[in-house]
């Protein structure tokens, strides 16, 4: 099928503020017999054009996200996603996580009573996640992402950056790999007016651990290499939680605008790990742009923990995307 004869619906949605372009239909099937083996194949062929259509100026840019709606590795999931950002196919995505589960429950493809918690059961990249849904009167209260087991992969590594000197760094994976710094080690602060700073830092940082061996998943090639960069800070306490605020500079220089649920829940093993958040105690995490999730030691498995991330995730609208044989622009272009 032509590319021009696509016909390509999207319900588009927010999660505390970060875009998530659900696609619920593809024109095409795309190989593998598991949602990681359908994101190496993805990575080449219409489903990566796919991908540059809608996330590419004019239909999109260059901080837009995305799924894939594909069938799950088995009857246990509901459905599986594969996540897609300017760069290409992510392993994990919370906040998309989040969105999917209210797209879910809000369509009808899950049902869920007026009042309850409803579980949408997601196969991603990383493994098997769930979307807690909680209704209230029909509506929509929260959305908790309950995470694959996330850990402290190594801690301490000295990086050199061009611009910001040698910055130490902790590898925590939260479905992804992340290198994680206070934001004032490189001398920022996480403020839109330190945008452009923190974004240099983040690519700087990523690039220089592109061959370090932390950056290797323990088990799973295919989920190697550090997706993002997250720099924090403290917040100040909301209700006598411990609070601290945070941006995700991922892929290449693209901003989280909200406070990454993925990452959170990397930086939940991380604060598990050194103690300071104390058993049974959450975490009040902020963005760049004040939006919030809360987060909690779910359980401990294998040497990691189990992290649940509450926020709430809301339709912004709902498209149908075309390409037209005489634009000349063809798939779209980014500036950044």
């Amino acid at each position: 099928m032509d590319i021009h004869d696509w016909s390509i619906g999207t319900v588009d949605y927010h999660t505390a503020g970060e875009p998530f372009r659900i696609v619920p239909t593809l024109p095409f099937e795309i190989a593998g017999d598991t949602v990681l083996a359908k994101r190496m194949a993805a990575a080449t062929g219409p489903a990566n054009t796919l991908r540059r259509l809608l996330v590419n100026e004019p239909r999109g840019h260059a901080d837009m996200y995305g799924g894939f709606i594909v069938p799950p590795n088995d009857p246990g999931a509901h459905f599986g996603v594969l996540f897609w950002h300017k760069d290409g196919f992510s392993t994990a995505c919370g906040h998309g996580t989040m969105a999917l589960g209210a797209w879910a429950v809000r369509s009808g493809m899950v049902p869920a009573p007026n009042d309850g918690v409803t579980d949408v059961v997601i196969d991603v990249p990383s493994g098997r996640v769930t979307a807690q849904v909680t209704t209230v009167a029909g509506c929509i209260e929260s959305v908790t992402f309950c995470n694959v087991p996330s850990y402290v992969a190594a801690r301490n590594i000295a990086v050199q950056t061009p611009d910001f000197g040698t910055l130490t760094v902790d590898v925590l994976w939260g479905g992804a790999l992340y290198a994680s710094l206070p934001a004032r080690k490189a001398g920022l602060h996480i403020t839109p007016s330190d945008l452009n700073a923190l974004i240099a830092a983040g690519r700087q940082i990523k690039a220089a651990l592109a061959d370090h061996p932390a950056a290797k998943h323990p088990s799973e090639p295919r989920l190697d290499g550090i997706y993002g960069t997250i720099f924090h800070e403290d917040a100040e306490s909301a209700g006598g939680l411990l609070a601290q605020r945070n941006v995700t500079i991922f892929a290449d220089g693209q901003v989280d605008r909200s406070p990454c649920g993925s990452g959170t829940a990397a930086r939940v093993a991380a604060l598990d790990d050194s103690g300071e958040l104390l058993h049974g105690a959450e975490l009040a995490h902020l963005s760049i742009v004040e939006s919030r999730f809360t987060a909690s030691v779910l359980a401990r498995d294998d040497g990691g923990v189990v992290v649940a991330v509450r926020g709430n995730a809301y339709p912004v609208g709902v498209s149908t995307f075309t390409l037209d044989p005489r634009d000349e622009l063809g798939l779209g272009f980014v500036l950044r």
